[in-house]
């Protein structure tokens, strides 16, 4: 139920030339210009926990970062570095978020950015720093002065895979994307990895993702890009409604794809911007789809908004309610919680004019039940994904998003995920 599907999320569809192709298991290594590594540094008990992008030369650069006001020392490292628009790596642990942990944190990721420097010959501002685990602990450095090392001497094409699986946490499966585009008449792509499956809610950016390109493009477009590829991508998920301390989401542009470097709007620039925003598509869905605990994910889509904002926060209202969230654990058709997360969502609506979707069946009509098949509406309250979708009747603003459901294996997880 839970496995990542090949169709993307829905949404505006990309331009034609974005497509999806086979990665080998490559993810970030996918576009050229690109190599990774993983290793066991000893941060976790056991198992791959550091993991290492590098690009072959320095390159344009660009980041999103959580907006959430506790901000871990990574964040407020990798946000300096990327300030400059280029960079030539990442660098990400997990098993210690390195967050609330104030001076000494910030130290720790910015030796964390010299220990990289120093084993792949750059200035420490070009390294992009990210940790992801437990908050309040203090990052060991040992384990890192060590590894950050031994993974540099292990850097190859082939290890993508690796450095996706070395950043879960409690997800359950690594998450890579790869698209192709066209640029100049030549074939580019865009590649990424993703980890997240708790502590999920969109604001700038949700998780940890690296995305990288073989396309040149230049940093205020790639800045750009980025931005917008979020809005519609990795903003539109939600697991549990808590944006972390430590989420980013970073893009390296190698330039080795023989071809003018993307400098300004057009064509060339849509198709990058489309493949950017697929690719993260792509990822959000299998960080939903891996939500801790999750059996079942659901679009919510609200139309007939007085404008896109307002639909967007009406969208997450109901995407973030804990009742919408456990009636689809239980296939349960229970249109009146909908309604009521609309209501409470703090935009002024008719709640006269609402009418209620369930996939196919049309349960509520301007506020009111419907004569509606109880069991048709229970199955399209089980199918994958489960659509719900309101109409407003109140203007031409639409906005949507994916959650999963919220079940025990939530609560059991997050009960003891320290202890």
């Amino acid at each position: 139920m839970k496995g990542a599907r090949a169709d993307r999320a829905s949404g505006p569809p990309v331009a034609d030339s974005a497509e999806a192709v086979a990665s080998s298991g490559t993810g970030v290594t996918a576009p050229g210009g690109f190599r990774a590594a993983a290793v066991a540094s000893g941060i976790k008990p056991s198992g791959l926990d550091l993991a290492l992008v590098v690009a072959d030369h320095t390159c344009s650069a660009a980041g999103v970062f959580t907006t959430n006001r506790a901000q871990a020392a990574p964040v407020l490292v990798s946000r300096e570095h990327v300030a400059g628009g280029h960079g030539r790596a990442v660098v990400i642990n997990s098993g210690c978020a390195n967050a609330a942990t104030g001076e000494t944190g910030l130290r720790a990721a910015r030796e964390t950015a010299q220990l990289v420097a120093a084993a792949i010959g750059c200035a420490p501002a070009e390294v992009v720093v990210a940790s992801t685990g437990v908050i309040g602990v203090a990052l060991p450095l040992d384990p890192l002065r060590s590894g950050i090392p031994r993974a540099a001497a292990a850097l190859s094409i082939e290890a993508g895979a690796l450095a996706a699986r070395a950043i879960m946490t409690t997800d359950t499966r690594a998450k890579e994307a790869v698209v192709e585009f066209t640029v100049g008449g030549h074939t580019a792509r865009v590649g990424g990895m993703a980890k997240g499956a708790g502590m999920i809610a969109p604001n700038m950016a949700t998780m940890l993702c690296v995305l990288t390109t073989d396309a040149g493009v230049a940093p205020p477009l790639l800045s750009r890009a980025l931005t917008e590829a979020v809005g519609e991508s990795l903003n539109r998920i939600t697991v549990d409604g808590d944006t972390s301390t430590n989420d980013m989401a970073v893009v390296l542009a190698s330039g080795v794809v023989p071809a003018p470097a993307i400098l300004g709007e057009g064509r060339d620039y849509d198709a990058f911007r489309a493949a950017l925003t697929e690719a993260g598509r792509r990822l959000a869905e299998m960080i939903v789809r891996d939500g801790e605990g999750a059996t079942r994910v659901a679009e919510v889509r609200v139309d007939g908004a007085g404008d896109g904002g307002e639909a967007d926060r009406i969208a997450r209202t109901i995407a973030e309610s804990p009742l919408v969230k456990t009636a689809l654990h239980g296939g349960d058709p229970n249109w009146g919680r909908i309604l009521a997360a609309v209501g409470r969502s703090g935009v002024a609506v008719d709640m006269d004019r609402v009418d209620i979707h369930i996939g196919p069946v049309w349960v509520a009509e301007r506020g009111r039940a419907r004569d509606y098949d109880e069991a048709e509406a229970h199955r399209a309250m089980t199918a994958d994904p489960v659509r719900i979708r309101v109409d407003l009747h109140a203007g031409g603003g639409s906005g949507w998003m994916w959650t999963c459901d919220l079940t025990r294996g939530y609560v059991d997880i997050n009960a003891h995920y320290r202890s």
